[in-house]
């Protein structure tokens, strides 16, 4: 990613350029079905509008977000197309996004009736999905459960109350392709989808497929896939394949410049608790920038930054404010630019690097550092396919 020059403590810079990139990519790969592109969490820290809007660009059919105020901050930024929101508690209110046309999700009977009994009260049907735990514990209807909710579903559509558009489950285990999970997953949806046939729905939708099953397991497509990390260049399955494998460019660049370096003797204990002391006389760097701004602390004495074309190491615990880093005997000065995590390209650490030096996985590292900070590091959204490209501060 090419990015602009800075002249600020620390910025977040996400390249849209390089989500139409991704999806247009990833629609390449996994052929005729349908694209949703998932942006909840605010686009999981890249700009939940923004990253819609290069959605669209690079060719997506639907968008999926978790929560209704997502999908309505979507529908109030302009976005005309579908969409799909999965998670409420009882006593939410549907009003807003019924009338929105935006599709909901219904988990149990009782979470259906609600959304119908909605949508008789402001005279619009609703458009529903229904969701399946095929496996994975978490939304959906039980296997048990889930015969009694499709023939209620069925009876509120041909009520006039609702429209079943779409029915899905979600894979537990699908970053591990030959993990025995995702073929019963799969024979468990397949199996579901018979009851719907049964009771004469029919669905504008099936989908099962994310990131991950998208691209490693072409039998889980069916005619809509759900692609939420890769959209933002990370691979969904670090085991298997690298966002270069894949074609994916990482749209998030996370950057400051050195608040301070001085020299420091060896033996010296570095931040909190004295974790670390310097093997010799050296060189560190203050960057300000810590896990108040989403650098995980689990990254202390782990992690690298890019300082002058070399990636240096993270000294002792990361800071709230700030972290410290080795320079060596290197010729570096105070406020020049740290790069924390890049697209690789040039060197810098990865949102997998930081990932992989964390234990975690880069979809907490980019939707933690891309979290909204005011007066702290802005976010900054670039797009690198235009030449006259101007920055816009999304702060």
């Amino acid at each position: 990613m090419t990015s602009p020059e800075h002249h600020g403590r620390a910025e977040v810079v996400v390249d849209v350029a390089a989500i139409r990139h991704n999806v247009a990519t990833l629609k390449r790969a996994v052929g005729e079905p349908r694209m949703m592109t998932v942006v909840k969490a605010d686009g999981y820290g890249h700009g939940i509008v923004e990253s819609a809007r290069a959605a669209r660009e690079g060719g997506a059919d639907w968008l999926g977000v978790a929560v209704m105020e997502e999908a309505l901050a979507l529908r109030a930024a302009g976005d005309t197309g579908p969409i799909l929101t999965w998670l409420t508690v009882p006593g939410e209110r549907y009003e807003a996004c019924l009338e929105a046309g935006v599709d909901v999700t219904a988990y149990t009977v009782a979470e259906l009736d609600a959304i119908a009994m909605t949508a008789r009260d402001i005279g619009v049907p609703a458009r529903v999905q229904l969701k399946v735990d095929t496996g994975l514990s978490r939304g959906g209807s039980t296997l048990d459960l889930w015969p009694g909710l499709v023939e209620a579903a069925a009876a509120a559509e041909e009520s006039g109350a609702v429209r079943v558009t779409g029915v899905w489950s979600h894979f537990a285990c699908s970053d591990e392709p030959k993990h025995p999970a995702n073929d019963e997953q799969e024979q468990a949806f397949l199996a579901a989808l018979q009851t719907v046939e049964a009771v004469g729905i029919e669905p504008e939708v099936v989908h099962l497929a994310n990131s991950a099953a998208a691209l490693l397991r072409p039998s889980s497509r069916f005619d809509l896939v759900r692609c939420g990390i890769a959209s933002y260049g990370l691979t969904p399955a670090p085991d298997e394949a690298s966002s270069d494998d894949l074609g994916l460019v990482p749209a998030m660049t996370v950057r400051g410049r050195l608040a301070l370096v001085k020299r420091v003797r060896a033996g010296s204990g570095v931040s909190y608790g004295h974790t670390y002391v310097t093997a010799r006389d050296t060189t560190v760097g203050v960057v300000p920038m810590g896990y108040g701004d989403g650098v995980p602390r689990h990254a202390s004495s782990r992690a690298e930054v890019l300082v002058a074309g070399l990636r240096r190491p993270v000294l002792g615990r990361v800071c709230m404010d700030q972290i410290v880093v080795d320079l060596g005997d290197d010729d570096v000065a105070t406020g020049d630019e740290v790069v924390l995590v890049g697209d690789g390209r040039d060197g810098a650490p990865t949102a997998q690097d930081w990932a992989d030096a964390c234990g975690t996985i880069s979809y907490e590292i980019v939707t933690r550092m891309g979290a909204r900070q005011p007066g702290r590091m802005p976010r900054v959204h670039i797009d690198s396919d235009r030449t006259d490209d101007d920055r816009e501060d999304t702060a």
